[in-house]
């Protein structure tokens, strides 16, 4: 029996058969944040393998140069002011913080990692899309642009012209 997958990521396997599957744009990866018995350590479990078998290891001030997944996340967490370093492996993320600070804003950062376009921010009101509000029902109509009446045919006369006497 031949698989409904071919290992081409194609769908169906035998000839003529086109349909791709579609890369997901703008999934949210699901995040646990798991308790520590390191104070100033917090880690994450997500759902999806960030590193494959790789460790990682990414310290503040350091430059990263890679744009892989781990690579932007690790640009991305250590951003915030609360993060000193991130070990990433597989798909568990360690983030060391600061003294003073805890894990407030790292999960959203770690969820929208494939989110191209994220939520609107909370507290900016969202556009409706319904008709009261749309700006266009809102604004005065321009008058529209005059039209030109077509100009008049001129009557035809009952008798041809081809016996009409050139002038």
């Amino acid at each position: 029996m031949r698989s409904r997958f071919a290992g081409d990521g194609r769908l169906g396997g035998g000839r003529g058969s086109g349909a791709t599957i579609a890369p997901a744009m703008g999934q949210s990866i699901v995040v646990t944040e798991k308790p520590s018995s390191n104070p100033g350590v917090t880690r994450f479990e997500t759902n999806r393998a960030l590193t494959g078998m790789d460790h990682e290891r990414y310290l503040t001030g350091q430059e990263i140069w890679g744009e892989r997944p781990p690579d932007e996340l690790a640009r991305r967490l250590l951003a915030k002011a609360s993060v000193a370093g991130v070990q990433i492996n597989a798909n568990m993320i360690t983030v060391d913080l600061l003294k003073g600070y805890d894990s407030t804003g790292l999960l959203e950062v770690i969820e929208n990692l494939y989110r191209f376009y994220p939520d609107a921010p909370e507290g900016e009101p969202v556009p409706l899309a319904d008709e009261d509000n749309a700006p266009e029902a809102q604004a005065a109509p321009e008058p529209a642009a005059p039209v030109d009446p077509p100009a008049a045919a001129e009557p035809e006369s009952s008798a041809p012209e081809a016996d009409a006497p050139p002038a």
